[in-house]
C-alpha cells in the first residue's frame, strides 16, 4: 500500500516512476525563439531523455509525433531556459528544492558565488556557518563547494545549479577576516584551492570588494587567483569595487585584472550608484567598450530594477567590520568607535561611499530582513522611519539595529535612475541577472521580506522591456537571457534550442508574462510560464510546479582537467 502511494504521488507530481523511461514530448505550433538570436519562427521541438532530439519550422512529421506526448504551443513562444548569472538561491533551495520565484519566470539554471561561496571551509568556516544563518536553519554537512552543490541535487531540485568558487571564501580558508595580506605561500595555497574548486566543477573565481573580507584584497592577489581560474578555462566575475564616485577606477581595475592574468571577466549587476553618478553612464559604457575593442574579454549582468538591496554595512566604513559580524557588532558598542562611525558614515573616507548618501539619504532605505523575532516588525519600514519612531539619528538607528540584530540587516537602497537601467537593457554586451534567491511566497520565507527582483527580474525583461516599451526584441532578449550567458561562463550544451543540447525549455505567453511584485508586496510571484522542462523533464506545469526533481550539478571547463 505505501508503494502504491508513492507511485500515486509521483504521477500526481507530474514525475516518471522511478526506473520509468519519460514518454517523448513533441512541442508544436509555438513560436520558436532559439536563443542564437535569429528571428522567431513557427515551428516544433521534440524531446527525448534529456536532449533536445530534433525541431523544425511548420507541423512536425508523423514519424516525430507517433509515440510522443503532444503539446499544442499555439499563441506561445517556446525558448531555452534562462540562466540567472548572480543567484543567492544558496540557502533558498536547501529549504525548498523547487526554487519558485525564478522557476515561475523560465529559470533553469542558477549560479551562484558572488565574492563567498558555500566551500570551500575549513571546520572553523563551518560551525561560522552555522551560527550566522537566519531564518534557514541547517546542518553543514559538506566541506568543498562541490559536495554543497551535490548535496542539492541528491536532496532534489527543480533547477540546475552551478558556481563559482568565493575570493572572499578562500581568502577567509587561509587568512581569516581579519584585514591582512598573503604572504607568497599563502598565495599560491589559495591559488590551489581555486584550481581545486575548478577541477570539481566551478565555473571561474568570484570576488566582492565593497565589502569585507573581500575589500581587503589588493589587485595583484586578485590577479593571482583570477589567472588560477583563467588557467583552468573559468571566468573572474567581480562586483567591482566601486559603483559610484569611483565607478572609473573600478573599472581600470577589473580590465587590468582580466589583461594581466588572460582570464574572461564580468562585472556584477553594473550601475552607476546615486544622483552625482547617474550621468557617468556614458563614460562606463566608453570605458568597457573601448577595452574590448581592445581585446579584453568583458562582459556585465543586470538586474532590470532602479534600486539594489545588500546590507547596512554598505553605508559603514570598511574598518570597523573587520574579522565579521561579532567583532563589528562588540566594537560599535564602545562611544569613541561610534562617534567615528557615525562621522565617517556622513562623510566617507576617500575611495569608500556610503549607499544611504547615495540612494538621497534613509527615506531611500528599506528595511527588509532580520534575524531576530523583535526586529521583525519593522519590516517593511524605511531606516528614516525607524528612526524617528527611535527619538535617534538615521546613523545611530542603523549602528543599533546591527548590534541588535546580530547581522548586517538585509535592506533595498534606492540609489538607480530607471532611465539608465533602459539602456542597459539594450546593450549586447549585458545579460541579466537576479542578485536574489529563489523563494516561495510561503512557510520560512514570510518570515523576511525581500526586493521585488527575486520574484520578478526576468519576466520584467520579457514584459516590460519587450513588449510594453520595446527596448529590445524577443530574440535579443532570449539571447541575453540564455545563449549569452552560457556562452560567457562556457557551458556546453546549454542556453540554445538545438539538436543535442539538453532540454532545458521553457514555453510563456508573450502577451502576458509579467513580474507582478513590487516594493511595496515584493513577495508575489510572475505570471504567463506555462511550461518549464529541465533536463527534459516538466518541472512547471499550467504554471504549477510539478515537483519533479530534475535539476543537476552544472559544471565549469576546467571539470576533471585543471590540476587539483
Amino acid at each position: 500500500m505505501t508503494r502504491i502511494w508513492a507511485l500515486a504521488a509521483l504521477l500526481l507530481a507530474g514525475a516518471a516512476p522511478v526506473g520509468a523511461a519519460a514518454p517523448p514530448v513533441v512541442i508544436s505550433g509555438g513560436l520558436i525563439v532559439d536563443g542564437s538570436g535569429s528571428a522567431p519562427y513557427t515551428g516544433w521541438l521534440a524531446m527525448a531523455g534529456d536532449r533536445i532530439t530534433a525541431m523544425g519550422a511548420g507541423a512536425p512529421p508523423a514519424g516525430v509525433v507517433k509515440g510522443a506526448a503532444l503539446i499544442d504551443a499555439r499563441g506561445a513562444a517556446v525558448a531555452p531556459g534562462f540562466i540567472n548569472m548572480l543567484s543567492w538561491a544558496n540557502e533558498d533551495l536547501i529549504a525548498d528544492g523547487r526554487g519558485l520565484s525564478d522557476l515561475k519566470q523560465g529559470v533553469t539554471l542558477e549560479v551562484m558565488g558572488e565574492g563567498t561561496s558555500m566551500g570551500p571551509w575549513t571546520p572553523a568556516m563551518k560551525a561560522a556557518r552555522e551560527a550566522r544563518q537566519d531564518d534557514i536553519r541547517y546542518k553543514v554537512s559538506w566541506t568543498s563547494l562541490a559536495e554543497y552543490l551535490d548535496m542539492l541535487v541528491n536532496k532534489g531540485i527543480a533547477v540546475n545549479v552551478a558556481s563559482f568558487v568565493g575570493a572572499s571564501t578562500v581568502r577567509v580558508h587561509e587568512l581569516g577576516e581579519d584585514n591582512v595580506q598573503p604572504n607568497p605561500w599563502q598565495l599560491a595555497a589559495m591559488q590551489k584551492l581555486v584550481k581545486g574548486a575548478m577541477h570539481e566543477g566551478a565555473l571561474g573565481v568570484a570576488s566582492a570588494l565593497i565589502y569585507t573580507p573581500g575589500a581587503y584584497a589588493t589587485t595583484a592577489e586578485l590577479t593571482a587567483l583570477a589567472k588560477a581560474a583563467g588557467d583552468c578555462g573559468g571566468m573572474y566575475i567581480s562586483h567591482i569595487r566601486n559603483e559610484g564616485p569611483t565607478i572609473e577606477a573600478a573599472l581600470d581595475e577589473i580590465i587590468r585584472i582580466s589583461r594581466d592574468s588572460g582570464a574572461r571577466a564580468e562585472i556584477y549587476h553594473l550601475k552607476q550608484a546615486g544622483r552625482n553618478n547617474w550621468g557617468k553612464i556614458d563614460a562606463v559604457i566608453g570605458k568597457i567598450e573601448a577595452a574590448r575593442a581592445a581585446g579584453v574579454r568583458l562582459t556585465a549582468d543586470m538586474y532590470t530594477y532602479a534600486a539594489s538591496s545588500t546590507g547596512l554595512e554598505a553605508s559603514m566604513p570598511l574598518w570597523v567590520q573587520e574579522g565579521g559580524i561579532e567583532k563589528w557588532a562588540a566594537r560599535m558598542r564602545d562611544p569613541a568607535v561610534r562617534a567615528r562611525v557615525i562621522a565617517e558614515m556622513k562623510a566617507p573616507p576617500p575611495g569608500e561611499t556610503n549607499s544611504m548618501l547615495e540612494a538621497g539619504g534613509p527615506d531611500k532605505v528599506l528595511l527588509l530582513g532580520f534575524r531576530t523575532e523583535a526586529l521583525k516588525p519593522l519590516t517593511g519600514k524605511t531606516l528614516a522611519e525607524v528612526a524617528a519612531m527611535r527619538g535617534t539619528s538615521a546613523e545611530e538607528t542603523a549602528i543599533d539595529l546591527v548590534i541588535e540584530d546580530g547581522s548586517r540587516i538585509q535592506v533595498a537602497y534606492f540609489s538607480m535612475n530607471e532611465a539608465n537601467v533602459r539602456r542597459q537593457v539594450a546593450i549586447p554586451w549585458i545579460s541579466f541577472a537576479s542578485d536574489a534567491g529563489a523563494q516561495a511566497p510561503e512557510g520560512v520565507f514570510l518570515k523576511s521580506s525581500t526586493h521585488p527582483r527575486a520574484y520578478g527580474n526576468f519576466a520584467r525583461v520579457l514584459g516590460k522591456y519587450v513588449r510594453e516599451e520595446k527596448v529590445i526584441s524577443l530574440a535579443e532578449a532570449v539571447r541575453k537571457l540564455a545563449a549569452q550567458p552560457a556562452d560567457n561562463l562556457r557551458i556546453a550544451g546549454r542556453g540554445r534550442l538545438k539538436p543535442g543540447h539538453f532540454a532545458d525549455v521553457v514555453m510563456f505567453d508573450p502577451a502576458r508574462i509579467a513580474d507582478t511584485a513590487t516594493f511595496a508586496r515584493p513577495q508575489q510571484l510572475a505570471v504567463g510560464m506555462r511550461h518549464v522542462w529541465v533536463n527534459g523533464v516538466q518541472v512547471l506545469k499550467d504554471g504549477e510546479p510539478t515537483g519533479a526533481a530534475a535539476g543537476r550539478h552544472v559544471k565549469g571547463p576546467g571539470t576533471g582537467k585543471c590540476p587539483a
